[in-house]
C-alpha cells in the first residue's frame, strides 16, 4: 500500500471516529436531559391506604395491644380481603405508622402492595411485634403531615388517597389540626377517623365525651369521609374491620352517634379545644 493510501486511510479512520465521538456524545447529552429512560412506573392500585395509629402516653400498655391485635385481626378478615379483590384492579397499598407528639412517628409497616389475603396475613404477623411506649402527647396534626410526606413519591398511584387516623384525645401539640387537614384536603386526599372514647389510662384530664364531634368537625374530610367511634374496647376489632371494607369499598359515609356538644361556639366547634385543655392542665400542675 502506497504511502498515499496508508495516509488517506488513517484520515478516514481519523474521521470516523470524531464522528462516532460527537454522535455518543449527543446520545449522552440527550439522555442527561431526559433523565433515565429505566426509571421504574409508579405500579396503579386502587388505593393509597395509610393507617395512622396513636400510641400517645394517654394510653395504657393493654390499649395499645389491643390496638395492634385489632388491626391484625381485621387485615386478616375475610371481608377485607373480598372487598380488595373485588376493587378495580384487584391490589391496594398500604402502609401503617403510630405516632404520638409533633415529631414522634414510628413506621411498622413501610409502604406494601396487597393483591390477596395471604398478603394481609403476612402484612398483620408484622403487627404482632413487641408494643413500645414513648411518644408524649397528641399531635393528629403531626399525623397528618407525616402522611402526607409518606404519600410523595411512594412508588404507587391511585385515584385514592386515604388517611385513616385513630386516637383517643384531641390535638394539643404542634401546628392546629384545621390547618393539616386544609393541605391535605388540597391535594384530594381523604381523612377518615376512628375516635377512641374508652376511659383508661392517665389521661382521663383530657377526655372529652364528644371525641366523635370534634373529629366530625375537625379532623375528617374529603369525599365520603366518615368517622366510626369506640365506646368499649371490645368493639374495636369490629370496628377497624368495617372501617377498612367502608374505605376500600368507597361507601357513602356512615352517620355518627351523636352526643352532647361540650366545646361549641357561636361558629360551631372549637377546634383548638385539645390545646386549650393543655395550657389549662400546664397551668395547674407547672413543670417543676
Amino acid at each position: 500500500m502506497s504511502i498515499d493510501l496508508i495516509a488517506e486511510w488513517n484520515a478516514l479512520v481519523g474521521s470516523l471516529r470524531i464522528t462516532r465521538l460527537i454522535a455518543m456524545s449527543c446520545v449522552a447529552l440527550s439522555l442527561w436531559i431526559a433523565g433515565p429512560s429505566h426509571a421504574a412506573k409508579p405500579t396503579e392500585v386502587d388505593v393509597e391506604l395509610i393507617l395512622a395509629v396513636d400510641v400517645s402516653r394517654s394510653m395504657t400498655r393493654r390499649e395499645l395491644e389491643i390496638q395492634r391485635r385489632g388491626y391484625a385481626e381485621a387485615l386478616s378478615s375475610n371481608a377485607v380481603a373480598k372487598v380488595v379483590a373485588n376493587g378495580p384492579s384487584g391490589r391496594i397499598a398500604l402502609t401503617y405508622f403510630e405516632w404520638g407528639g409533633t415529631h414522634w412517628q414510628r413506621t411498622i409497616v413501610d409502604w406494601t402492595l396487597i393483591e390477596s389475603q395471604q398478603d394481609l396475613k403476612n402484612l398483620a404477623a408484622k403487627l404482632t411485634i413487641e408494643v413500645t411506649q414513648e411518644w408524649r402527647r397528641t399531635s393528629i396534626s403531626g399525623a397528618i403531615d407525616h402522611a402526607m410526606g409518606k404519600l410523595q413519591d411512594n412508588g404507587y398511584t391511585s385515584l385514592r388517597q386515604i388517611i385513616d387516623v385513630s386516637g383517643d384525645g384531641p390535638n394539643n401539640d404542634g401546628r392546629p389540626v384545621l390547618a393539616a387537614r386544609k393541605a391535605a384536603l388540597a391535594k384530594g386526599v381523604i381523612i377518615n377517623g376512628l375516635p377512641l372514647m374508652t376511659r383508661e389510662g392517665i389521661g382521663l384530664q383530657f377526655h372529652l365525651e364528644d371525641l366523635d364531634e370534634y373529629y366530625k368537625h375537625c379532623v375528617i374530610g374529603g369525599p365520603g369521609s366518615f368517622i366510626i367511634p369506640v365506646r368499649h374496647w371490645e368493639e374495636f376489632p369490629e370496628a377497624v374491620r368495617r372501617k377498612l371494607v367502608l374505605e376500600l369499598a368507597q361507601r357513602e359515609r356512615l352517620p355518627s352517634h351523636r352526643v352532647a356538644f361540650k366545646w361549641r361556639t357561636a361558629n360551631g366547634y372549637d377546634c383548638l379545644v385539645g390545646e386549650k385543655i393543655w395550657q389549662i392542665f400546664r397551668e395547674r400542675f407547672p413543670l417543676p
